[in-house]
């Protein structure tokens, strides 16, 4: 991870920020700030603009309006690199070079580190295999990326993202095209690098997983922030039909004792067929 020094307050966060495509408002006037040390899931129905905050705050978009703020500095202050060493992002739908390899695809992590004068080092090298073995992509590592399932791309570019070394990871949807044993497997590798000490900021569609592995969640709705706090008091049933239009019920994980979504449709089928 980097040398950073950290402080009690947190290192990220958004003022009045306000987010627009041709034009469109998709966020507006919305403030918010990340818990430093936290395991941070957006949540919210498709098009609420839950990867379009996540993208303000990477940078990635220029706010019509309000500001960006990553270790007390306006994040368009940073050059691209310097951004890079503070933080690590994965986008939705990246798009690896024809014909680069595993290997050669996860070693770009290391781009932010890299200055005119500095060559490749063992702590490079060391850092792309880690990352490699945290992502069980290492037997992929010569392979061309387009020749990977979709499943093996998404983790492979987890390993990039990983090679960085930053303490902050934002991760757009990052459980895409994953079977369920590599969600969880995923998901249980964001908990230990947070539980290591690393912010992480996910974008989700799973309620029970945001619910699971969330230490702070935030619930959006048509570029609107609804709640945040613990999952305890943000995944209830009035706030999931709130957001989502859900009928459900919560009732506590077997596993964790925390909220889990049960949607109750399928009821009137079952009805149906006894």
């Amino acid at each position: 991870m980097s040398d950073l020094t950290l402080t009690d307050g947190p290192r990220l966060w958004a003022e009045r920020l306000t987010l627009t495509y041709d034009r469109t408002e998709v966020i507006g006037d919305l403030s918010v700030a990340v818990p430093p040390g936290s395991f941070t899931v957006i949540i919210g129905p498709n098009a609420c603009g839950k990867s379009t905050l996540l993208r303000g705050l990477s940078r990635l978009m220029t706010p019509a309006r309000g500001s960006v703020v990553l270790d007390g500095r306006a994040i368009s202050a940073y050059s691209a690199k310097e951004v890079a060493r503070r933080l690590g992002l994965l986008p939705q739908s990246a798009i690896a070079p024809d014909g680069i390899t595993v290997a050669d695809l996860v070693s770009r992590g290391r781009f932010p580190h890299q200055h005119l004068i500095r060559r490749w080092t063992d702590a490079d090298e060391q850092a792309v295999i880690e990352a490699l073995e945290a992502t069980g992509t290492r037997e992929l590592s010569a392979r061309p990326v387009d020749a990977l399932s979709g499943g093996q791309r998404q983790r492979v570019w987890v390993a990039m993202v990983l090679a960085q070394q930053t303490d902050l990871l934002l991760l757009d949807e990052p459980t895409t095209f994953l079977d369920v044993t590599h969600q969880v497997e995923l998901m249980e590798l964001f908990a230990s690098l947070n539980a290591a000490g690393r912010t992480v900021v996910a974008v989700l569609h799973d309620l029970n997983q945001a619910a699971r592995y969330a230490s702070h969640v935030i619930a959006m709705r048509d570029g609107s922030i609804i709640a945040e706090g613990p999952p305890s008091e943000v995944v209830t049933s009035d706030r999931v039909r709130e957001v989502f239009g859900l009928d459900n019920v919560v009732i506590p994980d077997p596993v964790t004792g925390g909220p889990l979504v049960v949607p109750l449709g399928g009821v009137s089928h079952r009805e149906e067929r006894s």
